[in-house]
């Protein structure tokens, strides 16, 4: 029986060898192994004083360096202090692996790989597909073999489809996959919450104990035991939650890079004799991911207060209480000043609530005024303590204040904090809100895309008033595509043209010429285009409502789409035949 396919079959006079070869997995592991040994041939020892240096024979882990065989031996002997350093073979170069981003170099629907032959006739390729028997099967199968009165499809067709099927699978575990990275954040964030609430309870038991007579000692060593072993029960279940998160998405994550790998492949046949196992496998790997299974099985609050009102003949029975005590508002809510900051025209704020505060809390209300000394307004009610406010003005100050509520009603105001935004936008490609098929690299200042489709990626930054530029380089242009460069709100729809929606406001450019687009409407056409090492402006005036752009500092056209009002985001929507940078130099106006 195949361990990949669970189908039973018969050897014949042939034994092992009768059997149909996996030619998909065979590639993928060819291009791998000659990557490597590409990068190993490649790297050179970093001592040596001839030209061109030797080949490396070792890298020292501890001192990073290459060596040769020679100068291994004079340079870092295996004595004295280099004695405990661990010597490993040259390491593979960081892009052998990919292969240059074609399919591992292969070219056309072949790779310049000989095109499989049928396993019954030598002389035949495949070119259908038995849906009875999920084989590729070749004319000749059918016309005389034991396919003749199968149902049977072409082979084309059922590739596409398969690959679809496998892709769809395969998107399913990414979004899981993504909220397990998400998960283990929180749980990551909810260890320091923990840590930090035991210290805390620690520290007013420790004051409470020491302020009592030598009767209390012994008392407050059982009850730090408690809150201790509290503390580390707490830690025990999230970490064992890190811990098996962290192994599923792993056994995921392997599971999707072997899919990406299968899916680059370009031999139907091959991709067909695996595609049914594989989905399954992706199916099963996205029900792992049960109901509850990224949820935190304990909470950061320690269910624990102090009692020191008996008195002293009671010292001895003295033990934690459960909160009993009649339910009033809750108290101040205590700002984290070093946790609170501004980037961009952004602003993060933190608060916790006093240690030992007997009265629970139900969520909080955060406050934040007009960033011009106007009327407060509510900008989050929920159960965090951070918080993150986007979409601020540039260059504006703004007061911030957190009260707390419960069933009994609203707390008072914590103390106001005031916070600055950046004079200057600065911005990146935001690659939480990009779509999928974007690929963002030089810490996500550069974009291209996977897809012969026109994608669409933000900026991080949000604009609401004043006049804000930002320019953008095109690195690669090839086959006359038409990139488009605007603006957007966060909703945009991210899977076609720049401007085409009612989101979006652009101009999108081949090598001749320029128009502008919203709404799927063209208007301005514009004699110059770009090329590759062109720099396409952007002239976002919120104080005048309007957009102009600029090819190489030329102004394409009047102003465009009058009347611009609401918060906007720097958008760019592109295909693989472009890559473009932002410009962070800081340009002028034209």
């Amino acid at each position: 029986t195949c361990p990949q396919c669970h189908r039973s079959a018969s050897l014949d006079q042939r034994g092992l060898r009768g059997f149909q070869r996996n030619r998909l997995l065979e590639a993928i592991v060819q291009r791998y192994q000659q990557g490597r040994a590409a990068a190993a041939a490649a790297a050179k020892c970093q001592l040596c004083d001839r030209s061109p240096p030797e080949p490396a024979a070792v890298l020292c882990e501890q001192c990073e360096v290459l060596y040769c065989a020679a100068c291994q031996l004079r340079c870092h002997p295996a004595r004295g202090p280099f004695a405990k350093h661990r010597l490993a073979p040259p390491p593979a170069h960081p892009g052998a692996p990919g292969g240059g981003g074609d399919g591992g170099g292969g070219k056309g629907a072949g790779g310049g790989r000989k095109l499989p032959t049928c396993a019954e006739h030598d002389l035949e390729n495949y070119s259908m597909y038995c849906v009875s028997c999920r084989s590729p099967v070749c004319y000749q199968c059918l016309e005389e073999g034991k396919h003749s009165k199968h149902d049977v499809k072409a082979l084309g067709a059922m590739w596409k489809q398969h690959k679809a099927q496998l892709s769809q699978a395969l998107n399913g575990v990414s979004d899981k996959a993504k909220e397990a990275k998400e998960f283990l954040v929180q749980l990551k964030n909810l260890l320091q919450q923990i840590q930090e609430n035991g210290l805390d309870y620690e520290a007013c038991l420790v004051a409470q104990c020491d302020a009592l007579v030598d009767a209390l000692t012994r008392q407050k060593a059982k009850l730090l035991t408690k809150v201790t072993k509290e503390r580390e029960h707490k830690l025990k279940v999230v970490w064992d939650q890190i811990n098996h998160c962290t192994l599923k998405l792993r056994q995921s994550t392997g599971l999707m890079e072997y899919c990406l790998e299968v899916i680059k492949e370009n031999d139907p046949s091959g991709f067909l004799q695996i595609s049914d196992a594989l989905i399954k496998r992706v199916q099963v790997s996205q029900e792992q991911w049960v109901k509850g299974a990224l949820e935190p099985k304990v909470s950061a609050e320690f269910d624990l207060t102090l009692d020191s009102e008996p008195l002293l003949q009671s010292i001895h029975q003295l033990d934690f209480i459960q909160m009993k005590f009649p339910v009033s508002v809750p108290p101040v809510p205590l700002l984290q000043l070093e946790k609170c900051c501004t980037r961009n025209n952004s602003v993060t704020l933190a608060w916790r609530m006093p240690p030992l505060s007997h009265n629970p809390v139900e969520g909080y209300i955060l406050e934040l005024d007009d960033g011009d000394g106007g009327q407060f307004r509510e900008v989050y009610v929920g159960k965090e303590t951070l918080c993150t406010i986007d979409g601020l003005h540039f260059n504006s100050t703004y007061n911030a204040r957190v009260k707390a509520f419960n069933s009994s009603g609203v707390g008072p105001y914590s103390k106001t904090v005031i916070l600055q935004t950046s004079d200057v936008a600065w911005f990146t490609f935001d690659p939480s809100s990009a779509h999928r098929d974007i690929v963002l690299s030089n810490d996500n200042q550069t974009a291209t895309c996977n897809s012969y489709d026109d994608r669409v990626v933000l900026g991080t930054a949000a604009f609401s008033k004043g006049v804000h530029y930002w320019e953008l380089h095109v690195d690669r242009y090839d086959n006359h595509p038409d990139p488009a460069f605007g603006i957007a709100r966060i909703n945009v729809v991210k899977d076609m043209m720049l401007g085409k929606d009612d989101k979006a406001w652009a101009m999108y450019v081949d090598n001749n010429r320029s128009w502008f687009m919203h709404c799927n409407s063209h208007t301005n056409r514009t004699e110059g285009g770009v090329s590759k090492g062109a720099t396409v402006g952007v002239l976002l005036d919120l104080n005048k409502h309007n957009l102009t752009f600029y090819i190489n500092g030329q102004q394409q056209g009047p102003p465009a789409f009058e009347n611009i009002e609401g918060v906007f985001m720097p958008a760019l929507s592109l295909n693989r035949n472009v890559q473009v940078s932002l410009l962070q130099s800081g340009p002028t106006y034209p």
